[in-house]
């Protein structure tokens, strides 16, 4: 996981890079993320485009242009590391109105009482507006 900012509450935002680290979020939150993340990253890879036709230089950068191009995921931790939050915001946590936040808390459920103001500190850091109408997708 990479750092990403911190929050009110001793808590920490953290981007989650690779696959093993979307399993354990989902196992850890007992939600979708790691099938989310897998979707996301081979969606970013099938748009990768080599600048080289020599076969042993194809993948040279593919990796940076993945991370570029796929959502961020990043999830809330307690100075404990508990996972306490997963979000998925747009690619380089910059503006897109066509891009669907999405934010859960543990099992799917509304993150926006307990975390509100972290979420709210995630969103000042990427400039994001992380309101729960349109980022929480289980409104009851």
């Amino acid at each position: 996981m990479e750092y990403v900012c911190d929050a009110p509450g001793n808590r920490t935002w953290f981007r989650i890079v690779t696959e093993g680290e979307a399993a354990a979020e989902s196992e850890a939150m007992r939600h979708a993320v790691e099938k989310h993340f897998r979707r996301e990253r081979e969606r970013a890879a099938e748009s990768f485009r080599s600048l080289s036709s020599v076969f042993i230089e194809q993948d040279i950068g593919k990796e940076a242009h993945i991370k570029r191009a796929m959502p961020l995921f990043v999830t809330l931790r307690d100075e404990d590391g508990v996972a306490l939050v997963t979000a998925m915001l747009p690619p380089g946590g910059k503006r897109d109105a066509n891009f669907g936040c999405i934010i859960v808390g543990p099992g799917n459920s509304d993150p926006y009482a307990d975390h509100g103001d972290a979420i709210k500190g995630l969103g000042d850091h990427f400039g994001l507006t992380l309101d729960r109408a349109r980022c929480y997708p289980y409104r009851r």
